[in-house]
């Protein structure tokens, strides 16, 4: 006896095929905005500004310590060097005249262009009149250098450098 095959019927979608599709549809939408949001948060940690607000106040405090600043016709020549996972900066602080400026402390911060996590301090000692040398572990690439004398407790100096490390 010869069998007649019948026509395959389509699949008949019925509510519970269509609940499905939707429930997976919106769980891998879900997970996949998990996943991104996830790597989002962990891999920047760079916040320029803890508050706008008190940024906004100092602003105008800022503008009147770089004026003073400018007027000090202050030479500030740096160099550094990046080798085995160690930053070496030295700085010299020249007068409108040449001479070497006395009587500063300084401070230095190698500071991640993206992520502050990985800023480093670099603490500056004084080797001679206005030269300072200091140290500290970094990794190559871009860094921004920012290097702070003081006189007593007040800021007198900033110098802010993009600089890379070998």
């Amino acid at each position: 006896m010869m069998r007649l095959s019948r026509p395959d019927r389509p699949r008949e979608v019925t509510g519970r095929t269509v609940l499905f599709w939707l429930i997976g549809f919106f769980g891998f939408v879900f997970v996949v905005n998990a996943i991104m949001v996830r790597a989002a948060t962990s891999t920047f940690g760079g916040v320029e500004t803890q508050s706008s607000y008190r940024a906004g106040q100092t602003f105008e405090g800022e503008i009147a310590r770089a004026a003073r600043q400018q007027a000090l016709h202050w030479k500030v020549d740096g160099s550094i060097t990046g080798r085995n996972g160690k930053a070496v900066l030295d700085v010299r602080v020249r007068d409108a005249d040449g001479g070497p400026v006395t009587g500063l402390t300084a401070d230095a911060r190698l500071a991640h262009p993206v992520d502050e996590r990985q800023d480093h301090v670099v603490v500056l000692g004084r080797i001679g009149a206005g030269q300072f040398r200091g140290e500290a572990t970094a990794h190559p690439g871009q860094w921004e250098l920012i290097v702070n004398f003081h006189r007593g407790t007040e800021r007198i100096f900033r110098s802010r450098s993009r600089v890379t490390l070998n």
